[in-house]
Protein backbone atom coordinates (compact mmCIF):
# COMPACT_ATOMS: atom_id res chain seq x y z
CA UNK A 1 0.00 0.00 0.00
CA UNK A 2 1.34 3.96 -1.12
CA UNK A 3 1.99 6.26 1.08
CA UNK A 4 1.30 9.99 0.34
CA UNK A 5 3.36 12.48 1.21
CA UNK A 6 1.63 16.30 2.23
CA UNK A 7 3.27 19.09 2.41
CA UNK A 8 3.80 19.55 6.40
CA UNK A 9 2.99 22.97 8.24
CA UNK A 10 6.82 24.24 8.54
CA UNK A 11 5.66 27.35 10.65
CA UNK A 12 3.14 29.58 11.74
CA UNK A 13 0.69 31.52 9.63
CA UNK A 14 3.02 29.41 6.64
CA UNK A 15 0.26 28.22 4.13
CA UNK A 16 2.31 27.36 1.25
CA UNK A 17 6.22 26.35 0.06
CA UNK A 18 7.72 26.12 -3.11
CA UNK A 19 9.52 22.74 -4.20
CA UNK A 20 13.48 23.90 -4.30
CA UNK A 21 14.60 20.48 -5.24
CA UNK A 22 13.74 16.65 -4.52
CA UNK A 23 16.53 14.95 -2.46
CA UNK A 24 15.51 11.47 -3.94
CA UNK A 25 14.59 10.32 -7.25
CA UNK A 26 11.87 7.82 -8.42
CA UNK A 27 12.88 4.15 -7.81
CA UNK A 28 14.63 5.23 -4.53
CA UNK A 29 14.91 3.51 -1.21
CA UNK A 30 13.83 5.68 1.82
CA UNK A 31 13.73 5.09 5.41
CA UNK A 32 11.09 7.48 7.66
CA UNK A 33 12.86 10.70 9.20
CA UNK A 34 15.45 10.81 6.06
CA UNK A 35 15.39 14.29 4.38
CA UNK A 36 13.42 13.64 0.94
CA UNK A 37 12.95 17.22 -0.24
CA UNK A 38 13.79 20.77 0.31
CA UNK A 39 10.42 23.11 0.14
CA UNK A 40 11.11 27.29 0.39
CA UNK A 41 8.77 29.59 2.19
CA UNK A 42 8.59 33.66 2.42
CA UNK A 43 11.03 33.26 4.93
CA UNK A 44 13.10 30.04 5.10
CA UNK A 45 14.39 26.76 3.01
CA UNK A 46 13.62 23.91 4.91
CA UNK A 47 14.28 19.96 4.28
CA UNK A 48 10.89 17.87 4.55
CA UNK A 49 11.38 14.27 5.54
CA UNK A 50 9.97 10.98 4.28
CA UNK A 51 6.96 9.75 6.71
CA UNK A 52 7.51 6.09 5.81
CA UNK A 53 10.01 4.15 4.85
CA UNK A 54 9.81 2.28 1.54
CA UNK A 55 10.72 3.36 -2.18
CA UNK A 56 9.33 6.56 -3.66
CA UNK A 57 6.99 5.96 -6.24
CA UNK A 58 5.74 9.00 -7.92
CA UNK A 59 6.87 13.15 -7.67
CA UNK A 60 3.59 14.46 -8.02
CA UNK A 61 4.98 18.32 -7.15
CA UNK A 62 7.99 19.41 -9.47
CA UNK A 63 11.04 22.21 -8.83
CA UNK A 64 9.78 25.46 -8.88
CA UNK A 65 5.99 24.58 -8.23
CA UNK A 66 4.43 25.74 -5.73
CA UNK A 67 1.88 23.95 -3.40
CA UNK A 68 -0.25 24.52 -0.44
CA UNK A 69 0.41 22.78 3.04
CA UNK A 70 -1.61 19.39 3.28
CA UNK A 71 -1.39 18.85 -0.39
CA UNK A 72 0.08 15.68 -1.50
CA UNK A 73 3.45 16.30 -2.72
CA UNK A 74 4.59 12.54 -3.65
CA UNK A 75 4.03 8.67 -2.89
CA UNK A 76 6.44 5.57 -0.94
CA UNK A 77 5.61 2.47 -1.80
CA UNK A 78 6.41 -0.70 0.36
CA UNK A 79 8.95 -2.98 -0.97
Amino acid sequence: MAVAVKLPEISMGVTEATIVRWLKAVGDRIEAGEPLVEVETAKSTVEVEAPASGVLTEILVQPDEEVEVGSHIAKIGQD
